[in-house]
């Protein structure tokens, strides 16, 4: 292939195929080409093939006839491209030589210059220019030339599309079914529909056939199926399709409100076992503990004239010794029998001589037949009574 601008044979095709008529006087004889009517563009579709018809006539003919046998026929066919003019066929001096697909309709020697373009692809599109030179009358040197473009357009059908969902399908929620195609020429337009038991076709504002998006919304369990998306343009069509499942679960949501409420269970499962191995320990501490802290128990009042009261002021004892003595007689019905209070068992302090000079008095420390341990174990406890002087104050 060769392109013009630039390349060494400029000059060559320059000579051949615009025509210098400088190396030769001037010919009246006129070349023309035609095409027929419509076909100045064209178009097809990759994969296939075409061709860009063509053909000559000399001046007064009116229609192609068989080339005269003094004719010498130059023949170039080039695509143009932005960078320049491409080679695709050129027939000098008898040889032909083309680009791999391209060939003529017709052997030469003929009028009918014709091209035949196979496996098209989409870069083959392009203005084609066709440029004749031939020698126009016998024995005269003598040259006419003529160029003419076609315009050729190769359609490319839509490739497989890739179908996609965005969204979360459960009941009341909003959906975007996805559909595009990576290559087509002309851009293609999209068609959703659903696919039987359940056929629907789905049209705007839902569809957006530029995009190829699909819009559900408020999904319900009857909407679950198959849809299909047709990608389609005027010369071929190709389509995808994506299963949807209406889901009625909060799916993630429920696992993780699961997940929460078991370990807010275990945390609360821990805090109680805490409390309990705390509160055994409180019980297991002595019930009879004395405190810093703690109120001393009320204590009966102590009956004036009969109490015992020793030299440093100690009260020995709050029952006098005729509480403790039994009556003589027979009590009288519905009389009340003295009761020793608990101050009674203390011992006086030993080595204290009394105050009043009497001999002290042995007091049971068993009173009404209580033994010690008995009392211990109906929850006595020793208490300390406060001291009395011999006034009957408390100090």
């Amino acid at each position: 292939m060769v392109s013009l601008p630039g390349s060494p044979a400029t000059s060559l095709l320059r000579f051949l195929f615009l025509g210098l008529t400088t190396l030769a006087p001037p010919s009246r004889a006129q070349l023309e080409l035609h095409v027929p009517p419509g076909l100045t563009k064209l178009q097809a579709i990759e994969g296939a093939e075409v061709v860009l018809p063509m053909w000559y006539t000399l001046q007064g003919e009116v229609s192609s006839t068989k080339p005269k046998p003094w004719e010498v026929l130059t023949l170039m066919w080039f695509l143009e491209e932005e960078k320049g003019l491409m080679e695709v066929l050129s027939h000098i001096s008898g040889v032909t030589s083309s680009k791999t697909g391209a060939s003529l309709v017709y052997s030469m020697p003929s009028r009918n210059v014709s091209l035949r373009l196979q496996g098209l692809k989409e870069k083959d599109s392009g203005p084609y220019l066709c440029s004749v030179n031939v020698q126009a009358s016998q024995g005269k040197e003598s040259r006419v030339h003529s160029s003419r473009t076609l315009e050729l357009n190769v359609l490319v059908p839509p490739a497989p599309p890739s179908c996609h969902l965005r969204g979360v399908p459960r009941v009341g929620t909003n959906v975007t079914l996805g559909c595009q195609s990576p290559r087509s020429k002309p851009a293609a337009q999209y068609q959703w529909v659903r696919s039987p038991p359940s056929s629907q076709v789905f049209f705007a504002p839902a569809l957006d056939a530029i995009r190829g998006s699909l819009s559900l919304k408020n999904l319900s369990i009857s909407m679950s199926g198959v849809y299909i998306c047709k990608a389609h343009n005027e010369v071929g069509s190709a389509q995808c399709n994506v299963t949807l499942e209406v889901s009625t679960g909060h799916g993630a949501t429920v696992v993780a409100g699961a997940v929460v409420g078991t370990l807010v269970g275990l945390g609360l499962l821990a805090v109680l076992v805490i409390l309990y191995h705390r509160r055994a320990k409180a019980l297991e501490e002595p019930a009879n503990d004395i405190k810093e802290d703690a109120i001393a128990p009320r204590t009966l009042p102590w009956p004036k004239g009969s109490d015992t009261i020793s030299k440093n002021g100690t009260l020995s004892s709050v029952t006098s010794a005729r509480a403790l003595r039994l009556p003589r007689g027979t009590p009288r019905p519905g009389a009340l029998t003295p009761t020793p209070s608990l101050s009674s068992q203390v011992p006086p302090s030993p080595g204290l001589p009394r105050t009043d000079g009497a001999h002290p008095q042995p007091i049971s420390h068993n009173p009404a037949g209580v033994s010690s341990s008995a009392l211990s174990r109906m929850g006595a406890v020793p208490v300390m009574v406060p001291a009395q002087s011999q006034a009957g104050s408390l100090v």
